[in-house]
């Protein structure tokens, strides 16, 4: 029998939204800090790190804490004290960022106090602006009157700010209006164009196939004992019925979810062996051992069935994109790794851990350009499976 990959099958392959079907059209200086902060709820940039392992002294009343030089650390024990920094910092902590360059852990702090608490733990501090409750404000006003097609925002903790881009499809009227409303957001935001044009990455080839379109399989996932996988969730809703790129089926859909998110489960229905790993397309694979969430700063890799690999950065998490016709998602990872039509579904991940599946973006792999992904651990949750 035919050994099916985490991955689409060989051949051209393509992105999320990468998905190949015809196109369908547009688409500072006391540690107490004032009411409106404390307000606040702990940052997405701190919620999507791994739970906590690590702890930390607290200092004596009447001595400040010990200022240390950043420890260099891990992505994983990054994550970790990120976690622990969270919980004692609460509403003072504004984000965080990996350098993965230093290995550095970065926590955006709005006080010197709660500065100190950071550098004393062993991360760098940076003393921001903008408290995360000021930035998810910000958010809400986007969304209430500034949802136009070919636009996305996403919280960025190196600016601390909401960082908000418009596609070449954005009219200069348009335009106008992002403009008005991201200067009314004054220094929580930022406007910026890209050459390229917001979509889900459709087009036609191989790979996974079905109903006249092609996507790339993400990840095979068990469930209840029983083999699955997933993919983009813009595939799922356009393609119930998956063959492989010889032509036989192997699986048909068993939950989708799009727009708003952007993931689907797909029920084998062959009798071919399903490992959990990704194809590197040079003749070796990377085994998928588990899955995790995406960090600022972190350095990820992507595999799909139309440009096979590529790598680059996370620049950005909890995004939001609107690619038009009303299909809108949230809470997605942005990165600048490249992806064009056919790509759609695919895998990103670190190693041997799943990061995401590939929704869709702007660019190509010539020019270059930028990808939205569904992290995988979100997916998997709703889905009650796991990587395996």
């Amino acid at each position: 029998m035919r050994r099916l990959r985490a991955r689409t099958p060989s051949g051209r392959r393509g992105p999320h939204n990468l998905v190949d079907r015809p196109p369908t059209g547009g688409r500072k200086l006391k540690h107490r800090r004032i009411s409106r902060r404390r307000a606040a709820v702990a940052g997405a940039g701190i919620a999507a790190l791994v739970a906590a392992g690590v702890t930390f002294q607290t200092a004596n009343a009447s001595e400040a804490p010990k200022t240390e030089a950043p420890h260099t650390l891990s992505l994983s024990a990054a994550g970790k004290l990120a976690s622990t920094l969270g919980k004692d910092l609460g509403t003072d902590a504004a984000g965080t960022y990996y350098d993965a360059k230093a290995k550095h852990l970065v926590v955006n702090v709005l006080d010197e106090t709660a500065a100190k608490t950071v550098e004393a733990a062993g991360a760098k501090a940076r003393v921001v602006r903008n408290s995360l409750a000021e930035l998810t404000s910000a958010r809400t006003t986007l969304k209430q009157d500034a949802t136009i097609p070919g636009t996305s925002w996403a919280t960025d903790p190196e600016t601390n700010k909401v960082v908000v881009t418009a596609d070449r499809t954005v009219s200069k009227a348009e335009w106008a209006t992002l403009t008005k409303v991201v200067d009314g957001l004054g220094q929580r935001a930022e406007l910026q164009r890209t050459k390229g044009e917001y979509k889900p990455f459709i087009a036609g080839g191989d790979a996974i196939t079905g109903g006249g379109g092609r996507c790339s399989l993400g990840f095979n996932v068990v469930k209840g004992g029983q083999p699955y996988f997933i993919t983009a969730g813009h595939c799922t809703e356009s393609i119930s019925t998956w063959s492989d790129s010889s032509g036989s089926q192997i699986g048909t859909n068993e939950q989708s979810s799009f727009p708003g998110n952007d993931f689907g489960l797909v029920k084998y229905t062959s009798n071919a062996d399903h490992p959990s790993e990704v194809d590197l397309y040079n003749g070796s694979t990377q085994p998928i051992t588990k899955a995790g969430d995406a960090t600022v700063g972190q350095k990820v890799t992507r595999s799909g069935s139309t440009t096979q690999v590529h790598s680059g950065t996370v620049t950005g998490l909890d995004a939001t994109v609107n690619y038009g016709n009303g299909d809108i998602v949230n809470g997605l990872i942005q990165t600048d790794v490249c992806a064009e039509p056919g790509d759609s579904g695919g895998s990103l991940f670190a190693a041997d851990t799943a990061i995401g599946l590939t929704s869709g973006g702007s660019g190509d792999c010539t020019s270059g350009g930028e990808t939205f992904f569904q992290p995988v651990t979100e997916a998997l949750s709703t889905f009650g499976a796991q990587i395996g």
